[in-house]
């Protein structure tokens, strides 16, 4: 069997695929894998070594200053003088200690985040489908897929059933990639290898399986955490103008307490005990005592403020870095955007109407063409399209307090919190009108379908593409109550065409929605 180092898994065939990686569609057996865990090591990303906490309170005396001050408190010991000993070392130890604090809980803060990060796969082995620790994973494996799982390493795919992934984290494009079996070109990006799942990318809809090709470390996302631990640490302007100020103030001070020494016992005839006391008083007055504890209690307060806006600071310095920050130039989604889809705006044959709120937080009010708000309950047209979206709709909200996560695509998800801001409930409308059957979205047919029987006969809702849904309907209704007396024809060049153009200008993704019944 070949190692699976870096390879162009994504052109290669899928049947030669499992060849080369010497292993059969039923998956490998428990020995065989157990071998390769031993071979491969565990599926988790290599961890930069981290100082341990004697190692990183003694860092906190790692300064100039403080060693001056040190210094001078053992002088002082030395000479009898008990308390000025006591109050500089008290200035020192409570510097250190605020320092280890403060980078403890960011410490703690980052392995809460990692523990949170474990998760479990689905495998087939031996021909039994088991669940194991992402971690046991190994070349070879398995591994199946389905809505809302995150791919724990990289996969070639081997079945794709209207599959799609999520895949911001390593291209930053925000729309979910359609995924085939199909090989791709050898020089393909690696936003368009849609024959491979990467590790940490999310299914956000279909289902399908693929085998594992890379692991740890040797994974796409793997091969960036490398990169980025071989990021030089500068130092920050802050911390280089301390140093900077140190040095020039301990030459000066040091300069004077020698001058004075020298000066009192050669020319003044003083005891040497007696100037060398003085000395060091006046390095010590010289000292600012109180800079690098009021300098460290500054920085805490900065990184209590950003942990409020859940930024976690790991050194004390970085707060003064992102606070000299005045322009920040990005691109991609997660930096520049959040990745949430929002419906911020709706064209029915009548109205047009804005929704306010961003997020997926089913919160925000609807104006209407004129900017006033908009009454619900006369907004018929409006409803009829968002329960169409909210029907014909295959995502999932949650919540966890007043943060709203999703699973699934989230052009759907977005459609779910239209709805909950107009007050809909989707456990009330499934149960009213529940769904019979549906074709889920896909490339080719560029369009959804859900089918709902609704006690009287059978209805259908559809959302799509634009050119590709709304030339399926004759008409659009904005009175779904007298459909034959309210209606709009809709034309090539008229109604919607030029709103969805409207729309693709302004930079806005368009969906049209539909519905109507059948027998």
């Amino acid at each position: 069997m070949s190692t699976p180092a870096p390879h162009a898994w994504h052109a290669q065939p899928a049947d030669q695929t499992l060849q080369h990686l010497d292993v059969s569609s039923s998956g490998l057996n428990a020995e065989e894998a157990q071998r390769r865990l031993q071979v491969f090591g565990p599926n988790r990303l290599p961890r930069r070594r981290s100082n341990g906490p004697f190692k990183r309170f003694m860092l906190q005396f790692h300064n100039l200053l403080i060693y001056v001050l040190i210094l001078s408190a053992l002088v002082t010991l030395a000479l009898g003088e008990w308390l000025d000993s006591a109050v500089i070392f008290a200035v020192v130890v409570i510097n250190a200690i605020v320092g280890f604090v403060q980078e403890g809980k960011a410490e703690q803060a980052m392995r809460a985040i990692q523990e949170m990060l474990t998760l479990d796969s689905k495998v087939r082995r031996a021909g039994q489908t088991t669940t194991v620790a992402a971690e046991q994973l190994v070349p070879g494996d398995m591994v199946l897929l389905e809505a809302g799982d995150r791919v724990p390493a990289d996969l070639r795919l081997l079945e794709c059933r209207d599959l799609r992934i999520e895949e911001a984290a390593l291209t930053g494009e925000s729309l979910p990639s359609n995924k085939q079996v199909e090989p791709v070109a050898r020089d393909a990006s690696l936003g368009d290898r849609h024959s491979m799942a990467y590790s940490g990318t999310l299914v956000s809809a279909g289902s399908g399986y693929g085998v594992v090709v890379a692991t740890a470390g040797q994974t796409e996302l793997g091969r960036i955490s490398h990169m980025l631990g071989e990021v030089v640490s500068l130092q920050t302007p802050l911390l280089a103008d301390m140093t900077r100020f140190a040095k020039v103030l301990t030459v000066i001070i040091l300069a004077l307490a020698l001058g004075t020494y020298v000066f009192g016992v050669t020319l003044r005839g003083y005891s040497s005990d007696d100037m060398l006391l003085a000395a060091v008083g006046l390095a010590v007055a010289a000292i600012p005592e109180g800079l690098p504890a009021v300098l460290t209690i500054t920085l805490a307060l900065g990184v209590q403020r950003m942990a409020r806006r859940r930024a976690i600071i790991r050194h004390l310095p970085a707060v003064e870095s992102l606070g000299a920050v005045t322009v920040i130039c990005s691109d991609k989604t997660g930096t520049l955007t959040r990745n949430e889809m929002t419906v911020q705006q709706v064209f029915t044959a009548a109205h047009r109407y804005q929704i306010d709120g961003v997020g997926y937080a089913p919160q925000g009010s609807v104006r209407c063409d004129d900017g006033q708000l908009c009454m619900l309950d006369e907004a018929t047209d409006l409803q009829a399209l968002a329960r169409a979206g909210l029907l014909c709709n295959s995502a999932s909200l949650l919540s966890d307090g007043d943060d709203w996560s999703i699973t699934g695509d989230p052009t759907e998800a977005a459609l779910l919190t239209l709805a909950g801001k107009l007050g809909l409930q989707a456990e009330h409308e499934h149960a009213h009108v529940p769904r019979v059957d549906g074709i889920p979205f896909s490339s080719e047919r560029r369009c959804m379908a859900s089918l709902h029987h609704d006690h009287a006969g059978h209805g259908s809702s559809t959302w799509s593409a634009p050119r590709s849904g709304c030339w399926k309907c004759a008409t659009a209704n904005w009175s779904p109550a007298a459909p034959s007396r309210w209606s709009r024809p809709i034309g090539t060049r008229s109604w919607p065409m030029a709103p969805a153009r409207g729309c693709a200008c302004s930079g806005w993704r368009c969906a049209p929605s539909a519905c109507h019944g059948t027998n």
